[in-house]
């Protein structure tokens, strides 16, 4: 079913790709076809946004401008890369707190030092101006160690602000590793490592939780008549809907291409049920505006399929019942919830070429 679906929308991203080489009179590289797929899939929304842009000045993409594109949208090691470099800095900040304290400690051991001789010449200082002398050099090298801690202070205060800075990049980078560009949910790396993570615990202490699969309607027709830049459109609105009606400890993913996934830690069909209302009703009440020109677009609408957690669940289980609930919602009529209880009631067996 699934699979199927799957077959579907892979290869209308996979011919629309090889469309968007040729037009382009581009080679057809593994990183081209890469890159273009991207594009119809509208996965990047970075890099759709540069696309654009080029196609919008130039009226088309050349080699060299899918290559830039490519190596600062897709290529594997930009993270890695990044990542490397805060490393790398992060390094250099901590030679100079090394180097730092033992200036420090050289410094320390120098006044010390001095202290000693000096503690050993003052009972031998007869004359007064001798002794005055003698007060003056210490006065002069007690004021050159304040002076030097003072400096050493401020040296260790800018290196702890440099590697403040550097762990909020490396956060940064780590949000972004996780996080869908053009929805700004959690992504699909996120999701299954966050399934994984509650089924461990739901085994663990007995508990359950919900997880909802939904899905836009009729986006990939929606997607071929406005454009990609609407379609973008329509992924936010509906990635608003869901972020309106969930929690914070509730986990919002883009699953897919126009698939969303929520999980709902310690909660039962009902509940999962009232939030799946929530997020149907609020994204058919948003009227859709195209930006460039004002018209309007009319209504979107979701369908959306529950399963709840079973002892016995793996990953994959937990998401087959979801999947198989939210394509019954959609051969049901769409816009409508389904869960895998309701599944139980009929005999339908579904084909989702039939529903997409």
């Amino acid at each position: 079913m699934q699979d199927d679906d799957n077959h579907q929308r892979t290869i209308f991203y996979g011919e629309s790709a090889l469309s968007y080489i040729k037009r382009n009179t581009l080679p057809a590289y593994p990183r081209s076809y890469e890159l273009w797929y991207t594009y119809s899939a509208g996965y990047n929304h970075g890099l759709n946004r540069a696309i654009n842009s080029v196609i919008k000045e130039k009226g088309s993409v050349s080699t060299e401008e899918m290559q830039s594109i490519y190596g600062k949208y897709l290529a594997p090691t930009r993270l890695g890369d990044r990542i490397n470099d805060v490393g790398s800095k992060v390094g250099e900040e901590v030679q100079s707190i090394v180097d730092t304290l033992k200036m420090s400690a050289d410094a320390t051991s120098d006044y010390g030092s001095s202290l000693e001789r000096a503690g050993a010449k003052l009972g031998s200082l007869r004359d007064p101006k001798k002794l005055q002398l003698f007060v003056e050099n210490m006065a002069q090298e007690t004021r050159t160690a304040v002076s030097s801690n003072k400096e050493l202070e401020t040296q260790l205060r800018e290196s702890k602000r440099q590697i403040e800075i550097l762990q909020d990049s490396l956060e940064a980078i780590r949000y972004e590793s996780l996080t869908d560009e053009l929805t700004t949910l959690n992504n699909r790396k996120h999701f299954d490592h966050s399934l994984e993570q509650a089924i461990g615990q739901a085994k663990e202490s007995g508990s359950s939780f919900a997880l909802l699969l939904t899905d836009i309607d009729h986006f990939k027709k929606f997607n071929d008549t406005f454009g990609h830049q609407t379609g973008d459109q329509v992924l936010r609105l509906v990635a608003l809907a869901v972020k309106h009606n969930v929690s914070n400890r509730d986990t919002a993913c883009r699953y897919g291409g126009e698939e969303f996934a929520i999980i709902l830690p310690q909660s039962q069909l009902a509940q999962a049920a009232k939030i799946s209302e929530k997020i149907r009703v609020a994204v058919m009440s948003k009227e859709l505006v195209k930006r460039s020109t004002g018209e309007n677009l009319g209504r979107i609408t979701v369908s959306i399929g529950i399963s709840t957690f079973k002892p016995d669940d793996t990953a994959h289980s937990l998401i087959a019942r979801a999947d198989e609930a939210l394509y019954a919602a959609k051969h049901g009529g769409r816009n409508m919830i389904m869960s895998e209880e309701d599944l139980k009631n009929t005999d339908d067996r579904i084909d989702s070429s039939e529903v997409a």
